[in-house]
C-alpha cells in the first residue's frame, strides 16, 4: 500500500464538501438535494464511481463549477467519493439535505479552506484515509475575536 497527498484544486476559495457515496444515482439525488434546498444555487458535483464502467459522473448548474468538480473527482480517484463546488449558498444550508440523501455514507469535510487528501493505493484501487482541512490555530480568541465572531454570524443572518 502506498500512501500519498493529494491537493484539493479550489483557486477560488470556493465552499466545498467531499464525501463518500455508494450507488450511481448519487450525482442525480445530490442534484435534486442541492436544487430543493436553496433556489438558484450554483454548483458542481463530480462522483467517482468504483464498479462496471469506473467513470466520473457529473451534474449541477454552473459549468464552470462541474469542470472544477470533475477535475478534482479524476485527480482524487477514490472509489464512490463525491466533491462538490458551491457558490450562492454555504455547506451550512446544503448538508442535512446531501446527509438525508440514501446513497451518502459519510461526510470529510466541508469548508473553503485549502484541503488535503490523505489517499491510500492498493492494487484494487484507491481510497480516502482522511482529510486535512486549513490550517493550525494559533491561538485563543480574545473578547475582540469573540465580538467580531458574534457580529459576522448576525451579518449573515445565521444568529439573530
Amino acid at each position: 500500500m502506498e500512501i500519498s497527498l493529494i491537493q484539493i484544486d479550489n483557486p477560488e476559495h470556493l465552499n466545498l464538501i467531499l464525501g463518500h457515496s455508494h450507488f450511481i444515482k448519487t450525482v442525480e439525488d445530490i442534484h435534486e438535494a442541492l436544487v430543493n434546498s436553496v433556489p438558484d444555487i450554483q454548483f458542481g458535483v463530480a462522483f467517482c464511481e468504483a464498479s462496471e464502467k469506473r467513470l466520473v459522473r457529473y451534474s449541477g448548474t454552473n459549468d464552470e463549477l462541474i469542470d472544477l468538480a470533475r477535475q478534482n473527482a479524476m485527480s482524487i480517484g477514490a472509489g464512490h467519493s463525491f466533491i462538490i463546488f458551491l457558490q450562492g449558498a454555504f455547506p451550512i444550508n446544503v448538508l442535512q439535505a446531501i446527509k438525508r440523501v440514501p446513497e451518502v455514507c459519510r461526510i470529510y469535510c466541508a469548508t473553503a479552506n485549502s484541503v488535503e487528501l490523505v489517499i491510500a493505493q492498493t492494487d484494487q484501487g484507491r481510497g480516502i484515509l482522511g482529510v486535512i482541512d486549513g490550517e493550525n490555530p494559533l491561538g485563543f480568541e480574545g473578547e475582540e475575536d469573540v465580538s467580531e465572531r458574534k457580529s459576522f454570524l448576525r451579518k449573515i443572518g445565521y444568529k439573530l
